[in-house]
């Protein structure tokens, strides 16, 4: 019997690019978002089971994930200026979808979340990245969470704003950020970690650093 997976965060750059690869594989999967019109024009959308719901309205999740194997957490609150409460919000979304997996018995969670030493002083975006897989361990359910730092890929924020100020701007004066060291990982090397996973099951219950 095929696996059966959910991907959230399907409107997103990894999601986004996850679900062909689980289809691929011969899963069944299942995406949620909060607004299913996004989805329309994606090449996946129909071959997959689409259901609305939003991690942070609990009364939403009942039944998205039933008869459910896998599910992958995706989601992080963007920090905008001045924005205090998105710590908050990922903590509850995160508690709010690990209630939700405990109680339809989803045998695992695989969660994306940031690379860096939990004993250093971490920004506050990636602090809660980190907190929010202890809040999904929480729950009781398995789960494998792999960390990295910036995902690069064609569409990917951070590889399109390198590419138009390479294109555009030869010589420019630079922030002292920039010299910050980082360890970047293609995304085509991440998708593969993600779904090489789920038919690993020495991976519950790990933190694994890639890149």
């Amino acid at each position: 019997m095929a696996t059966n997976c959910l991907v959230t965060g399907v409107t997103g750059y990894i999601g986004g690019r996850l679900v062909p690869k689980l289809l691929e594989q011969g899963y069944n999967v299942r995406v949620l978002s909060r607004d299913a019109s996004r989805l329309q024009g994606r090449r996946w959308i129909d071959k997959v089971e689409v259901v609305e719901a939003d991690v942070l309205k609990p009364e939403t999740l009942t039944g998205a994930l039933d008869n459910i194997d896998v599910a992958y957490y995706l989601i992080h609150s963007m920090s905008g200026k001045g924005d205090a409460d998105f710590h908050k919000r990922d903590m509850q979304a995160a508690q709010n979808f690990g209630d939700a997996a405990r109680a339809e018995n989803v045998a695992r969670i695989i969660y994306l979340g940031g690379l860096g030493n939990p004993d250093d002083e971490l920004s506050q975006h990636l602090s809660s990245r980190q907190k929010t897989g202890e809040t999904l361990r929480a729950s009781g359910i398995p789960v494998t969470e792999f960390r990295a730092a910036i995902v690069v890929g064609s569409g990917s924020k951070s590889f399109e704003m390198i590419r138009y100020l390479s294109e555009r701007v030869p010589v420019m004066i630079c922030p002292s950020w920039v010299y910050s060291k980082v360890q970047p990982i293609a995304i085509r090397n991440v998708l593969q970690y993600l779904v090489s996973a789920v038919e690993k099951p020495e991976t519950k219950d790990q933190i694994i650093e890639i890149g």
